[in-house]
């Protein structure tokens, strides 16, 4: 599999975290699926993936509307980001997008926008020895409007004083592409999992 990078002379990249750079899908669907039997919550994977980009909080708070559950938030959200960890040592970077994160680190300036947490993202990229290509990491923390909406793109090209339409983004959902499309950004779609076998 080779990434379709379109062409123009870009001054910052820009990536997701989850499913872009860290091949770490397969093992948040596993945590997902641990935390919520927990609360007898069902979460079909292909509604996972869905939900690619939103924020743990937003997901349970919506699988609450959806079964008329009480899931304590930011508990169910906790014992899924446990789990996660507990699977740290399985997770491998996405080969080719490690392989343009190499071709252009010292070139440009890099940073990660997420939907996950700052301690998520930040227990994954140290587990892959990359934490330190990546200084400026904007995450769940950091921003009102999750994807879809711009505001988390923006926020990264300011922090690197690069102008929106001068970065490319690199993402694996539908909504962290329209969120690129919307801040007037170039991206690369990663394959899901199935699609790089």
């Amino acid at each position: 599999m080779k990434l379709q990078i379109p062409n123009g002379d870009f001054h910052a990249y820009l990536f997701d975290c989850d499913g872009t750079i860290v091949d770490s899908m397969p093992l948040h669907y596993v945590a997902w699926s641990r935390a919520l039997a927990e609360w007898g919550c069902p979460f079909p994977e292909n509604q996972f993936y869905a939900l690619g980009g939103v924020p743990p909080e937003g997901i349970i708070a919506r699988l609450n509307a959806e079964h008329g559950l009480q899931m304590p938030v930011a508990e169910v959200a906790l014992h899924k980001e446990n789990y996660y960890y507990h699977s740290l040592s399985e997770l491998e970077a996405i080969p080719e997008v490690l392989e343009q994160i190499n071709l252009a680190y010292g070139k440009i300036p890099f940073a990660v926008v997420s939907g996950s947490s700052r301690e998520s993202v930040e227990k994954s990229l140290t587990q892959l020895g990359l934490i330190d290509k990546f200084p400026i990491r904007i995450c769940s923390e950091d921003y009102t409007h999750g994807k879809p909406n711009p505001e988390c793109y923006l926020k990264a090209a300011a922090a690197l004083n690069v102008a929106p339409a001068d970065c490319l983004v690199f993402e694996d959902t539908e909504m962290g592409i329209e969120a690129a499309k919307a801040a007037g950004m170039s991206w690369v779609r990663v394959p899901a999992p199935w699609e790089r076998k």
